[in-house]
């Protein structure tokens, strides 16, 4: 064989190689973050998007997209392919509410989208919101949950859910820092977007996946003074021609027929001709303020999808855009600054009002499993993929948030896998998305939904939904029945005329919580769930100091691993002697009832014979103990038990460590383990 066909046979293989890597596409999935359906241009909303709308009419749109309802459940879902329950996320990172499944943080039973693709090659970035670690591990700086620990190659935004747009704390990896000075979230998350990929194709040979996880438009209101400029006329004619005006686009879009009806504005939102001048200049600047938020990150998504032409790989690369939960209709009023003029020094949402408009048509918001808390924009872009005759079409059939995970295995060519680093992985719950992008049916199935006992489920054109009030039940009496092929906007229920189906769905659904282990159901308000939630001490230190308030000054608090009395984590301090009141160094705060009294249990000891004292007290301007003891350590580990007095009055008390008194010696270390607040029972 010649040198010359060698050299042919060469470049032939490797001209196969390059297109067989070729058809590995590049995926960027990219979440906006309590954004209603209605809100892009390319959905029927008035929100400046040019960059958003143009990959909708070079791609596709979903007319029926689904989200988990919340920004937890949400993420958990998409980064997974499962139901939010089954990763952990059954309700929100801000409490482990006691069960696997409302742990608040995403689990080893579980796989991410990144631990996936990396197996098929694929180099992978996060930027923006991760929320999927309980926020006492965040404070305790527990790292094994954040996004760098479950397969992402480099990570930039913020670990929690939500912060400052122009102060937040912002993560690197797993390194934290205050932001720099004339910073803004939006652009940060966008900006590190474009650097990841220009870096990544300076060393070609590898596709990626990046996930780009805006805050935008979630509250506080903040957003930069010429981008608010633009909106501040254009809100001034309020909600209720909004409304109008978006529906009519809406249809003449397609995304809903002629003879749809829009339901009807909520009934607790007033109209907007009876708000007095001066409060619909207020209403309106909340408006122009969010759609600013909106716009910014659609010019940052323009920044990004140059940056792919730049490189060449615009057309190979799969894009999704959608929103994690409907419009919020959260009231948020907080922040030095009451003014709403969108600065760091407030801390303003823009109101249920404004969010009767983000859901258009449909009723209801983020939290609920009607259409309004669950429907998401979607477009997806990808040119060397999706049949060019679809360009700017809608996909009728509905699709769920947990088939974002299937269609990247499927067009990545990656194994979903049983195992994972030693553990069963439950099965995908998702399906590809692959066949609508060539007209074909995915035949999606059910579908399922719970959070906060607000119930749902889809199976073709048929949904079955409930509502649940905080601190109620979940009512079987208020199960409500739709045809959604012929109500999508969820005004007709059909409950009372076909019982059967309505019985039938709900057995469906109840199988489904069984084997999701959805119960015990949880109707608490929030702060209800975070306080019974503080009462759980992080006695043991798993969580390393998180939840632990450390206000002393000269006195060191650190965690020790030695074993010094459990074999495990321990709080070490390093005594060093104050003059005066010793500080308290170590505290942790829960709110009490009147009448209510407390065991407190810990272990100590210390290196020589030392003493410091604990105190179970009131905070604020009525300070009080109902336990203040004086404990006598030494170097053998001790057993101390301190039973209060009944609490005097409601409010926020704390469990308190007090050292560096005249029986301790400066420089001493005491070792403090397994700490217990005990309600005894009234």
């Amino acid at each position: 064989m010649t040198a010359v066909m060698l050299l042919l046979i060469f470049h032939a293989a490797s001209g196969q190689s390059q297109k067989q890597e070729q058809k590995q596409p590049n995926i960027l999935i990219i979440m906006a973050d309590d954004m209603g359906y209605s809100d892009l241009g390319c959905y029927g909303g008035e929100v400046a998007s040019p960059n958003l709308d143009n990959l909708a009419e070079q791609g596709l749109r979903y007319k029926q997209f689904y989200n988990a309802a919340r920004c937890c459940p949400s993420r958990a879902a998409l980064m997974t392919g499962l139901y939010p329950h089954q990763a952990g996320m059954g309700w929100m990172a801000a409490a482990d509410l006691g069960t696997p499944e409302y742990a608040g943080t995403l689990n080893n039973r579980a796989v991410t989208i990144a631990e996936v693709l990396k197996t098929a090659g694929y180099r992978t970035y996060m930027t923006g919101k991760w929320h999927l670690t309980n926020e006492r591990e965040i404070d305790g700086k527990v790292t094994g949950s954040w996004p760098v620990h479950r397969g992402f190659d480099r990570y930039f935004g913020i670990i929690p859910g939500g912060a400052n747009y122009f102060t937040p704390t912002v993560y690197s990896n797993d390194s934290a820092y205050k932001a720099p000075e004339d910073f803004y979230l939006t652009n940060a998350i966008s900006d590190t977007s474009v650097k990841y990929i220009k870096e990544h194709f300076q060393d070609p040979g590898k596709p990626f996946f990046m996930y780009v996880a805006y805050t935008a438009p979630h509250w506080p209101l903040h957003a930069l003074e010429k981008e608010i400029n633009k909106y501040k006329q254009r809100y001034r004619q309020g909600w209720d021609a909004i409304r109008k005006k978006r529906f009519e686009r809406q249809q003449n879009i397609g995304l809903f027929s002629k003879d749809t009806r829009m339901a009807e504005r909520d009934a607790v939102v007033p109209a907007w001709n009876e708000l007095n001048p001066e409060k619909q200049e207020e209403m309106a600047m909340r408006m122009a303020i969010y759609a600013a938020q909106i716009t910014i990150m659609d010019q940052g998504i323009g920044r990004i999808i140059d940056k792919l032409k730049e490189t060449g790989q615009l057309d190979n690369t799969l894009i999704f855009f959608l929103s994690d939960n409907g419009a919020c209709a959260e009231f948020i009023s907080s922040g030095k600054s009451k003014k709403v003029d969108g600065t760091k020094d407030t801390f303003e949402s823009y109101r249920i009002s404004w969010a009767n408009a983000g859901s258009t048509p449909f009723r209801e918001y983020k939290h609920y499993t009607h259409e309004g808390g669950i429907a998401t924009p979607l477009i997806v872009h990808w040119p060397a993929g999706i049949k060019e005759a679809l360009n700017n079409t809608l996909v009728s059939e509905y699709g769920h948030i947990t088939d974002l995970m299937a269609t990247c295995i499927d067009v990545s060519g990656a194994a979903y896998p049983r195992r994972y680093k030693g553990v069963d992985i439950h099965p995908l719950e998702g399906k590809s998305l692959v066949p609508h992008f060539s007209g074909k049916t995915t035949d999606r199935g059910k579908v399922f939904w719970e959070h906060e006992a607000n119930i749902a489920m889809r199976d073709g054109k048929w949904k079955l939904v409930a509502k649940t009030l905080q601190d109620e039940k979940l009512d079987t009496s208020r199960l409500e029945l739709y045809n959604l092929e012929e109500d999508p906007v969820e005004q007709h229920n059909l409950a009372a005329e076909k019982p059967a189906l309505l019985r039938k769905m709900y057995t469906e659904w109840l199988e489904w919580a069984e084997r999701i282990h959805v119960f015990p159901l949880d109707t608490r308000e929030y702060g209800a769930r975070m306080q019974a939630y503080r009462r759980m001490v992080n006695g043991t230190f798993d969580d390393n100091l998180g939840g632990w308030k450390l206000p002393g000054k000269g006195t060191v608090v650190t965690i020790d691993t030695t074993g010094k009395i459990s074999g495990g984590k321990s709080a070490r301090i390093r005594v060093q002697k104050q003059e005066g009141r010793s500080p308290a160094v170590m505290a942790w705060p829960f709110r009490a009832k009147k009448g209510e009294s407390f065991s407190i249990r810990f272990l100590a000891r210390s290196e020589g014979s030392s003493s410091f004292r604990v105190t179970l007290e009131r905070t604020g301007a009525n300070t009080g103990k109902i336990i203040d003891e004086q404990v006598r350590v030494s170097p053998q580990t001790g057993e101390f038990i301190f039973k209060s007095a009944a609490v005097p009055e409601p409010g926020n008390y704390r469990i308190a460590f007090y050292t560096g008194n005249q029986h301790s010696s400066s420089g001493e270390d005491i070792w403090i383990d397994d700490i217990k607040l005990i309600a005894d029972e009234m």
